[in-house]
């Protein structure tokens, strides 16, 4: 059975450069967006780049060791 478009690692590779490559232009980008901020800090260069990554981390770690946790049930729980 052939693999799939995803599964190829020469794609992976590929899909991978190119998500690296959009995410630093966009962060150089945002040195030349005006912005209309209503706070000092949404000034800074980068601000709202540095501030998605570390949500989405954030998000990730609380899900994995404090939700995973609370939820998590035995095996066979419904039998």
């Amino acid at each position: 059975m052939e693999k799939s478009f995803f599964e190829k690692p020469r794609n992976i590779k590929c899909i991978r450069i190119t998500l690296y490559s959009i995410c630093f232009l966009l962060f150089l980008a945002d040195g030349k967006i005006h912005h209309h901020a209503d706070f000092p800090w949404e000034n800074w260069f980068g601000f709202f780049s540095i501030f998605g990554f570390v949500g989405c981390v954030g998000l990730v770690l609380g899900a994995k060791y404090i939700l995973r946790p609370l939820l998590k049930r035995e095996e066979n729980y419904y039998e």
